[in-house]
């Protein structure tokens, strides 16, 4: 297990930095700007332009209700990298583009997320579950990513759509008993391909050669809200600490299904300009494949917010076994 010094602001007992109240200052009126899109997750704001400085109260008043809605939609935001870039700021440092998939040239940041991507590495099989594309970002790291903020350039005119899950109203889900058992759990996550796919020989190549495994507990404790959220990422999580293979998979195999339910989750409809922006200590998400049915190009961009180390329900925190923290890219070229 490497011995790895983290930055105060990476410290599980670090205060938050840059919380904002669910209610915000005068400047950003949440009942008329924030609409809710489904019972659990998703709100669409309007009334802002993303491409210009934010004021505190737009700040505050964003932040808010991500924290309450996991995730939050734009639309007629046509961003520039560069405007992307300042958005993401505002809200936290932003990472490399990808640890293993590397960014956008001239553009340390941003990540490329097109139909035709290194990131399409996997050949399915009949095995492949409805749950086997859902993810949380980069989990397999000692400090997942905090937030994305996804913008859509080139959209299909129809199909393409992305989906979220709230993983605190999944774990609430729960029955008291289950809830105190997962608890206690630990899970090791890292890159490989999902149970029923085979992984190409070039995603093999490029996740050899920046190894990343970490174990996190099945239940993270929200470090601004306090929430508990079930951190169970089927595409990064591949075992249960200290049960045997059976035992392991039954269990996630339960808690997969379980957090992709219909009522905790919502579906998004991009268009040219639309930006989606979430809370990756507290959702999961899936990236559509109807686009492989449709003759329509698809051309998305994405950067993510330097994150915490997560923390379980007993106060422990994460444990790096493979490679090192996701850092700021400015932190991280010093």
């Amino acid at each position: 297990m490497n011995d790895i010094t983290l930055p105060p602001g990476l410290r599980p007992d670090a205060p938050p930095q840059g919380a904002a109240p669910l209610t915000a200052p005068t400047g950003f009126d949440p009942a008329r700007q924030v609409h809710p899109q489904s019972a659990h997750t998703g709100a669409l704001i309007t009334g802002v332009d993303l491409r210009q400085p934010l004021s505190a109260a737009e700040v505050a008043g964003i932040a808010g209700a991500l924290r309450q809605w996991k995730v939050v939609f734009f639309h007629d935001q046509p961003l520039s990298h560069e405007q992307h870039i300042a958005l993401a700021r505002q809200f936290g440092a932003p990472t490399i583009g990808h640890p293993v998939f590397g960014h956008v040239a001239g553009y340390p940041e941003v990540y490329s997320i097109a139909k035709h991507r290194e990131a399409n590495r996997f050949v399915g099989s009949s095995e492949l579950r409805p749950w086997s594309g859902w993810h949380t970002d980069v989990t397999a790291a000692i400090n997942p990513p905090a937030a994305s903020l996804l913008r859509g350039v080139v959209i299909p005119p129809y199909g393409g759509d992305t989906q979220w899950t709230n993983l605190v109203a999944a774990y609430q889900a729960l029955s008291a008993p289950l809830r105190g058992f997962v608890d206690t759990l630990w899970g090791r996550h890292q890159f490989s391909a999902p149970p029923g796919a085979q992984a190409t020989e070039e995603y093999q190549r490029l996740v050899g050669e920046a190894r990343l495994v970490s174990e996190h507990p099945l239940v993270r404790v929200h470090p601004d809200t306090g929430e508990r959220a079930l951190f169970v990422s089927p595409s990064f999580l591949k075992q249960v600490v200290g049960l045997n293979p059976r035992e392991s998979r039954v269990l996630l195999e339960l808690l997969w299904e379980h957090v992709v339910r219909p009522e905790f989750s919502v579906r998004f409809k991009w268009q040219p300009g639309s930006l989606a922006f979430w809370d990756n200590r507290a959702t999961a998400h899936v990236a559509p494949t109807d686009i492989f049915d449709l003759d329509f190009d698809r051309q998305l961009y994405r950067i993510t917010l330097e994150g915490e180390v997560p923390v379980g329900v007993d106060g422990q925190r994460s444990r790096a076994i493979e490679g090192h923290p996701l850092l700021a890219h400015h932190a991280g070229n010093q």
